[in-house]
């Protein structure tokens, strides 16, 4: 490939469904899940592999990122982080980055990767992004990173490709939303679906056309910000306007909308989200009774089930089958294991009910 690749990482997020142990102050890129590293610091590692860290950015809010940019110290650049004065989703914030890499570079391939994925074969990942920024380069689409499935997951969204290309890159038929389990299952024996990772290549030239395009008014008050870069008003202007930003994401806004112009490569390099308690399993081993017992617990007759102890309080579980429980120092969480998705309606509820500080 003849230019540079940019790295993207997007880190304003709170992880609502690992509470309780993922709070506010505490969001979920900035948790050490895998008893190796914080997830974005494995994030900024990984991308290394492909991307100069002088050329990486992180994207996050204002209420993570003092803590963000100490947690990335001698990694990152403080300045670059990118911070939102507010979280407005992904449209608003790869269409920020973008306009900030062109005022520096002119223009250049992004490879966006979300903060708080957990990927095993890192060798692997590289190479898919590199094919991924060779065809965003040469064709100015949309190139996508699809996760090739290994079981019927309902918390993922699906990529649907063209089956009958023998190339590894695929032009995309459409984007499906979060299925049921009777859906994930015939999507997963189709052949031609994949899980949405979240990781999106393309040139920043090329997103902030389609932004401009298809969500005009984002689109301006982005280009309002930008016409401030570099100013002594830059700050205040982004603190005015970027909080008035519709809030939608790259998916919905713009992705969903051109599938002709965009192409997906679909990829196996043991990625998963972590996106719940349920998904623990691709960051640690479970034990011969299928648990994960993390921290100080002890159980008997127990199958199938998620014990964290973040606290040093004793977990004792006795004849328990396919639950999670959670301990902090201020909560504890208990629910099916099948259920695990549903967590964020308990951080909805506090926050409905004002329990502000537990979150």
């Amino acid at each position: 490939m003849e230019g540079k690749i940019y790295g993207v990482i997007m880190a304003g997020g709170g992880g609502t469904r690992v509470w309780p142990l993922s709070k506010r102050c505490k969001p979920k890129q900035l948790l050490n899940l895998s008893g190796r590293e914080i997830l974005i610091n494995e994030a900024i590692d990984r991308l290394a592999r492909v991307v100069d860290k002088n050329d990486m950015f992180v994207v996050t809010s204002e209420s993570h990122a003092a803590c963000l940019i100490k947690a990335t110290k001698g990694r990152l650049k403080n300045t670059n982080v990118l911070v939102e004065p507010s979280s407005r989703n992904t449209a608003a914030c790869i269409g920020y980055a973008a306009l900030k890499l062109v005022k520096k570079y002119g223009d250049g391939v992004m490879a966006i990767t979300p903060s708080d994925a957990a990927i095993r074969d890192v060798d692997t990942f590289a190479e898919v992004l590199k094919k991924a920024a060779e065809t965003a380069e040469s064709t100015d689409k949309l190139v996508t990173v699809g996760i090739t499935p290994t079981f019927p997951a309902t918390g993922y969204g699906y990529i649907h490709y063209r089956k009958n290309s023998r190339s590894a890159v695929k032009k995309v038929e459409s984007f499906v939303e979060k299925p049921d389990l009777k859906l994930a299952k015939k999507y997963v024996s189709h052949g031609s679906y994949a899980w949405n990772s979240g990781m999106f290549v393309w040139k920043a030239s090329v997103i902030l056309k389609k932004i401009e395009q298809l969500l005009p008014d984002i689109y301006g008050k982005l280009r309002d910000i930008a016409d401030a870069f570099d100013t002594d008003e830059e700050e205040r202007v982004l603190r005015e306007i970027y909080p008035k930003i519709r809030s939608i994401s790259i998916d919905y806004g713009v992705l969903e909308r051109c599938p002709e112009d965009i192409l997906c490569i679909p990829a196996e390099f043991g990625w998963s989200d972590v996106g719940s308690w349920d998904m623990l399993n691709v960051l640690h081993e479970e034990d011969g009774d299928g648990n994960i017992a993390l921290g100080n617990v002890v159980a008997v007759n127990t199958k199938n089930s998620v014990m964290y102890s973040a606290s040093g309080k004793l977990i004792a579980a006795v004849d328990v089958e396919g639950m999670v429980i959670v301990e902090t120092k201020d909560a504890i969480l208990i629910c099916p294991k099948d259920r695990a998705q549903d967590v964020k309606k308990i951080v909805d509820e506090l926050h409905e009910k004002g329990m502000e500080e537990l979150l």
